[in-house]
């Protein structure tokens, strides 16, 4: 059974053991006749061998897709959020798209201005950001600054006054709906008991506006709001609109944005809006609130753009089969290259390129090398039963949070990030070495 062909699964087996969904994998899938999987136009056991494991294989089809996708969806103005995964190469391609960079610290905007954007094309974020990051965003001109506190206004206004003349800094005022998301709680952001924004119900939005509006050397362009992460239903993010609208329309201001958060699908059986599906929930729910046609409507995602465009390749090290507990199959990463499962509890899952198109009957947790039982890469997962040590075994839709929260543990180098294009593989961020993780200590 091939899973590009569309055909029923067998009514007798749960989603989990068939072959993993069409929808998990980057847009360039596609399956030879011996049922190997190629995504770009490449072998994915061959670039399993060529780079080594674990290793990120970005489909840069899939990004340009998800990136013209959103800015055809909202219109000039929306912003990719790096904090999802963020190198020069991923900058590059968000840029050349037509869209900003969203960062929110000074590494971020390094890489964001290594990879040529200019200063107009960021948006710059943070709930704490430090005396330091702010100078240099203010004194930069960046696009848009979104101003999360009070402080950071009274701090704003010391550094407008002493470092500015001539054109103001555009400012955002992140605003807190008050509207609880339906997601873990760990990435939701837009309820009252937040660390982020400025309270609608306490009239705190009103009071930021205000105060950043009577300030020199300050634009305020418009307001927007995050509300959290992984968030599958479209009449949130349609409230957030209809919360926001009054406070453009009241001051006057020009520009909202609904920010980021939109869910994608991990398993084979889950299902997720598209960004074009979004855009038209929120353009909607702005029209009910009587917002003018020419304030701009923007948003910021991370995790819809990248997620599917990539997957993990793991090497098998070991198989351990327990007799009526459970079977461990133990890779070469694991928390290290995706801490989501260990943080969240999030799900995967998991299958072999070798046999893309085989049934998963067998059960099993997947494992990392990490000196901790709770190293887990998928809790229970479905692999075919010829699993063997020495294969290489996939992860799907790990683009979002997993380079980019990636971390030494174990003293463990990063993996390599390797974008696929047309027959063609390019490194774009190389293996962390031992003498990488040595050459910051003195």
């Amino acid at each position: 059974m091939s899973f590009l062909s569309g055909g029923d699964a067998d009514l007798g087996a749960t989603p989990s053991e068939v072959p993993v969904a069409r929808h998990l994998l980057p847009d360039s899938a596609a399956v030879t006749a011996a049922g190997r999987l190629e995504v770009g136009g490449l072998d994915v056991v061959g670039l399993a061998d060529e780079f080594g494991t674990p290793v990120f294989v970005y489909d840069e089809t899939t990004l340009r897709a998800r990136c013209r996708e959103l800015v055809g969806a909202f219109g000039p103005g929306s912003a990719y959020a790096t904090k999802a995964f963020l190198c020069r190469a991923m900058a590059e391609v968000a840029l050349e798209e037509g869209l900003r960079l969203d960062v929110s610290t000074d590494g971020e905007l390094g890489v964001a201005l290594s990879a040529g954007a200019e200063p107009d094309q960021i948006v710059f974020h943070g709930n704490n950001k430090s005396d330091s990051e702010l100078a240099a965003v203010v004194g930069l001109r960046v696009g848009r600054i979104v101003v999360d506190s009070f402080d950071e206004i009274a701090r704003l206004t010391r550094l407008v006054d002493d470092r500015r003349r001539g054109a103001a800094q555009r400012v955002l005022v992140r605003v807190n709906p008050g509207i609880e998301a339906h997601t873990h709680e760990f990435i939701a952001t837009g309820q009252e008991d937040s660390k982020f924004g400025f309270s609608v119900a306490s009239g705190a939005a009103h009071a930021a506006v205000e105060a950043l509006q009577g300030l020199a050397g300050v634009e305020v362009v418009g307001v927007h709001a995050h509300i959290g992460s992984q968030i599958m239903r479209l009449e949130s993010f349609a409230r957030v609109a209809e919360v926001l609208a009054p406070i453009v329309v009241a001051r006057g201001l020009a520009e909202l944005c609904v920010g980021g958060g939109l869910g994608v699908a991990y398993l084979s059986d889950e299902s997720a809006p598209t960004i074009t599906e979004w855009a038209a929930a929120v353009l909607a729910a702005c029209g009910r609130a009587d917002l003018p046609s020419n304030v701009r409507v923007s948003a910021e995602p991370g995790r819809a753009v990248v997620a599917s465009a990539a997957m993990t390749c793991y090497r098998v090290g070991t198989i351990k089969e327990l007799p009526g507990i459970r079977n461990f199959v133990a890779v070469d990463g694991g928390m290290s290259d995706n801490p989501r499962p260990v943080l969240y509890g999030s799900g995967y899952e998991a299958f072999l390129p070798r046999a893309v198109t085989a049934d998963r009957p067998y059960a099993a947790r997947i494992v990392g090398k990490h000196c901790e039982s709770g190293d887990v890469v998928v809790a229970e997962a479905r692999v075919p039963r010829d699993i063997a040590v020495g294969d290489v075994l996939v992860t799907p839709v790990t683009g979002a949070y997993g380079f980019s929260m990636a971390s030494n543990y174990n003293r463990v180098g990063r993996p390599p990030v390797v974008f696929v294009d047309g027959g063609r593989a390019r490194l774009v961020v190389r293996r962390e070495t031992v003498e990488d993780l040595l050459r910051l200590e003195p």
